[in-house]
């Protein structure tokens, strides 16, 4: 019989796997089209592709905003309480997820935001905000990464 926990966690690393492999086809796909970068001026930004594609709104939002921050609350919870050997495995990985989370609503999302209107700001702005992003993504990606091997640990060793 399966019991909340183990259902939470089985949700955690069904959205943890999802938002890393979307985590990976975005910075592969979809970040080039948003910052185009160029020999001259560095990184630029084609304010009219992030309009367009709008993922933020479109897909994470969905997928991520609300149900990942929600899933990693109620997985921390649940881990801390949790007396299976799994807990200090899904303990980790709802840290690290929350990290992740921090981190996407304090600097991915207002940064998307100010970029999305690139026009008020100077190339050498731009630039370093961009660069900060992409460097900055590539570590998120880990998070997502860590956290999801984590958690598929914790759950094999949760039954």
């Amino acid at each position: 019989m399966l019991t909340t926990s183990a259902i939470l966690l089985t949700l955690f690393i069904l959205n943890l796997g999802t938002a890393f492999g979307a985590g990976l086809y975005e910075t592969v796909i979809i970040l080039p089209k948003w910052f185009p970068r160029s020999l001259n001026a560095g990184y630029t930004v084609d304010t009219t592709a992030m309009r367009e594609i709008d993922s933020g709104r479109k897909f994470w939002g969905m997928v991520t905003t609300m149900p990942l921050t929600l899933l990693t609350f109620a997985n921390l919870y649940f881990a801390a309480q949790s007396p299976h050997p799994a807990h200090d495995w899904w303990v980790a990985a709802a840290l690290l997820t929350l990290v992740e989370r921090i981190s996407t609503f304090t600097f991915f999302i207002p940064t998307a935001i100010k970029l999305q209107n690139a026009e008020t700001l100077t190339p050498a702005r731009i630039h370093g905000m961009v660069s900060r992003w992409v460097k900055l993504n590539s570590i998120r990606c880990t998070l997502n990464l860590l956290g999801w091997i984590l958690a598929i640990e914790a759950l094999a060793l949760y039954f």
